[in-house]
């Protein structure tokens, strides 16, 4: 373990920093514009939770990561234990057992369980030095994650479930994955896909499918959501109807407009340009995430990076296609916009870690 000093300050990426606050920011700023007119001050919340998200990210930042990866058994052990208990104690929130109260604060074990598994597969492939994963390699590697993404799955949690692809194909990709083995990957997914379709879905997340093919089908249950976050992101215009005036959202057509629908509430009040901006800002800090990977001192943070730069990117990337009608509704916030505090400290972690390797660099290895 090592300490930060003022070297390691100098290594760090302050604009990657400055886009992360910036972002987050404008999601309090549009959080409180869709619900300033709900009981339980929103924005006020999530303003607390970006404070703390700060503090555990430069917690991350005094730490070398090498030492979080080498505590990554016992973070998973911990976290499997947390998601079985959830399963009993759990506190239900629309329909999933996923949360855990914590004074005034709600938690989300499931959004540590990403964290924890970009440290564990760090782990396992730090050392991995064939250019291909063996068939041994892969299914222990899909063991090791299908325990915490099976318990994620009975709360059910199926938009943090769906997360664990980014992380688990990344590390795929970066191991190295033989044909014959990319084939068996994708028999089992459609074999999977099938089976869940038949017994694991719900009537009401089969319909969220379903809609995407026939979106007028249903526009008053499965297909409102999607229909009016169409309304709300075309009505916007190229300038939008400004600050705190969409209609969609005012007048609470719009759903989830806080939370998994905050794109659509910027999309009405800002326009095309608007829409632009906030695109092009998370383009940015991708960027510089995703070229912090050629800096890494060892494997462990060419991993730990990638995977992370990954997480982030999968989960904008799918809940702007959700807001759009593209992908199907599963529950997948917009990263540093969308109000919860779980979703917020985990991007914020995840953002750390990515800044640990980068200003670590020239350590020791």
């Amino acid at each position: 373990m090592m300490m930060i000093d003022r070297r390691h300050l100098s290594e760090i990426d302050w604009v990657l920093l400055g886009l992360v606050l910036l972002q987050s920011l404008i999601g309090a700023a549009f959080i409180y514009s869709s619900s300033h007119f709900l009981p339980g001050a929103y924005y006020v919340r999530q303003l607390v939770w970006i404070g703390v998200s700060i503090v555990a990210l430069f917690l991350v930042l005094a730490v070398d990561y090498k030492f979080f990866v080498s505590l990554s058994a016992y973070f998973y052990g911990l976290v499997v234990a947390l998601l079985a208990l959830m399963l009993v104690f759990g506190r239900l929130v629309a329909g999933t057992k996923s949360w855990l109260t914590l004074g005034l604060m709600q938690f989300q074990p499931s959004e540590m369980a990403k964290i924890v598994m970009i440290l564990v597969f760090a782990r396992i492939f730090a050392e991995y030095k064939s250019p291909y994963l063996t068939t041994h390699h892969t299914l222990g590697a899909l063991l090791i994650a299908g325990l915490p993404l099976l318990l994620i799955i009975l709360q059910p949690d199926l938009g943090t479930a769906m997360t664990f692809v980014a992380i688990v194909g990344g590390s795929f990709i970066l191991a190295g994955l033989k044909r014959k083995t990319i084939i068996l990957l994708v028999a089992a997914s459609l074999l999977l896909g099938i089976g869940g379709w038949k017994v694991g879905l719900k009537d009401y997340q089969k319909k969220r499918i379903t809609v995407l093919i026939n979106p007028s089908g249903d526009p008053r249950g499965s297909g409102y959501q999607v229909n009016q976050s169409k309304i709300a992101i075309g009505a916007g215009g190229l300038t939008g109807k400004g600050f705190t005036k969409g209609t969609q959202s005012q007048l609470r057509f719009l759903p989830a407009r806080h939370t998994d629908f905050i794109f659509s509430v910027i999309g009405e009040e800002t326009g095309f340009f608007g829409v632009l901006a906030v695109i092009l800002l998370y383009f940015a800090m991708l960027a510089r995430m995703f070229l912090a990977v050629p800096k890494a001192r060892d494997r462990a943070g060419v991993y730990i990076v990638f995977t992370a730069s990954l997480l982030i990117a999968f989960q904008f990337l799918t809940n702007v296609l959700m807001v759009v009608g593209l992908v199907p509704v599963v529950g997948i916030t917009l990263p540093f916009l969308s109000y919860g505090g779980s979703s917020l400290l985990t991007s914020f972690i995840a953002v750390g870690l990515v800044l640990n390797v980068r200003m670590r660099r020239f350590a020791n290895v």
